[in-house]
């Protein structure tokens, strides 16, 4: 199977925080692990804002928590612990320098690559919107694709690569991630991701949008 991207040995996935990776790219990954592409998986941030006032869920227990959540889901997928790498960036206030840095550098340190997907640049979280920026800046050959994540089930304009995912199997990817989906009680202004925003992530073909 070709995926108009000629022929990856080896693809990076970029994800703005713990979770994204199979919101936005699940069926990608499993498309490109079952054709035998090295997959290597980045997650930006530390995923630590999305409960900033749980007593029982501290800083340090939560992040370990999605690190954990976004190593089971990914290994679902096919992808080993030892090609996920977390650069721990503050989660809600990404510094875009930081960022340009931190994977511009890891880019280089990943060596050759063929493909590298990330999310859009107007995607609705200031997050998301810096880790496009930064890959937009990064200078490499590799083809790029992109996928918008917020808001959920928007359109891409432009050149579209498709891929089918039964929906129960993106859904049960998303539910690894319990931090996000009411496992934690005590922060009423904890973020939740809604049913209708969970039936929208599980939406099947997935969707991502050809650069160069």
């Amino acid at each position: 199977m070709t995926f108009g991207v000629g022929r990856p040995r080896v693809a990076m996935i970029v994800a703005p925080h713990p979770d994204d990776e199979v919101i936005g790219a699940a069926a990608l990954i499993r498309a490109l692990t079952r054709r035998g592409t090295t997959v290597r998986v980045v997650v930006v941030t530390d995923g630590a804002a999305s409960h900033p006032g749980s007593v029982r869920w501290p800083r340090r227990r939560l992040v370990a928590a999605r690190r954990r959540e976004s190593r089971l889901a990914l290994r679902r997928l096919g992808i080993r612990a030892d090609d996920v790498t977390f650069l721990s960036l503050t989660d809600g206030r990404v510094d875009q320098m930081a960022c340009d840095r931190a994977l511009h550098r890891e880019v280089r340190r990943t060596g050759r690559l063929d493909l590298i997907a990330g999310p859009a640049a107007a995607d609705g979280h200031p997050d998301h919107r810096a880790v496009a920026a930064a890959l937009r800046t990064c200078r490499h050959p590799a083809r790029r694709l992109s996928h918008q994540v917020w808001p959920p089930a928007t359109r891409m304009a432009g050149p579209i690569l498709a891929l089918p995912i039964a929906v129960a199997t993106k859904r049960s990817l998303i539910r690894v991630h319990r931090t996000q989906l009411g496992a934690i009680g005590d922060d009423p202004t904890g973020f939740t991701i809604a049913r209708h925003e969970l039936d929208a992530f599980a939406r099947s073909p997935e969707r991502h949008g050809f650069h160069r």
